[in-house]
């Protein structure tokens, strides 16, 4: 389905008051990650110094501009997506791998935990060659320790990143707005070995 009008959401962020949409700030940088719910993905990259803003939304698909209905029904091939925007001079790039490693579990396929769906999947959409790199170098050290740990491998995808599509305004920074929200997120408890960060 095509629909010609952009999803309309907040000038600014909920939690720190950030402009939630372009034009950003000269120097900035942005990365898209998926882990599942984007509620609780998403309250985890906010919180990291050096993150300018964060939103959550749609990536991955065929829709154009997604609604959140369509995205559940799984009929768009969209995946639940948080667009980062960081200042690469306070937090690099490895250090949001390490939050997006750690913070989920990578291995389980088009779900996490309860939440059942090709939306849930986990991905890296990557932005420029040094981001590849980087997620790939991560994916690799990242599986080694899962698999000492008794974990199966990895489902993680990593492509460049397509059109982000931004979700409904009440879906933006949610777990802030709703403290007491449900999201199945859950990590496996396995550290990213040391030097992960390249």
């Amino acid at each position: 389905m095509t629909r010609a009008e952009r999803m309309p959401v907040p000038e600014t962020h909920f939690v720190n008051a950030a402009r939630l949409s372009p034009p950003f700030p000269d120097g900035l940088e942005r990365a898209v990650f998926a882990m599942g719910c984007f509620w609780g993905a998403e309250q985890g990259f906010w919180q990291l110094p050096g993150v300018y803003t964060s939103a959550v939304g749609y990536a991955g698909g065929l829709t154009v501009n997604p609604i959140y209905q369509e995205v559940c029904g799984g009929l768009t091939g969209h995946t639940e997506v948080v667009l980062v925007v960081f200042d690469p001079s306070s937090i690099s790039y490895g250090d949001l791998l390490t939050q997006f490693w750690e913070g989920h579990d990578p291995t389980q396929g088009m779900r996490q935990g309860n939440d059942v769906g090709t939306q849930y999947r986990s991905a890296i959409h990557y932005v420029g060659a040094s981001q590849r790199e980087q997620a790939e170098t991560t994916q690799r050290a990242y599986q080694d320790a899962l698999r000492a740990a008794g974990h199966d491998p990895i489902t993680t995808e990593i492509v460049a990143a397509p059109e982000f599509y931004y979700a409904e305004a009440y879906h933006q920074q949610y777990l802030a707005k709703n403290p007491q929200g449900y999201c199945g997120l859950g990590g496996t408890g396995v550290s990213c070995p040391v030097g992960l960060s390249v």
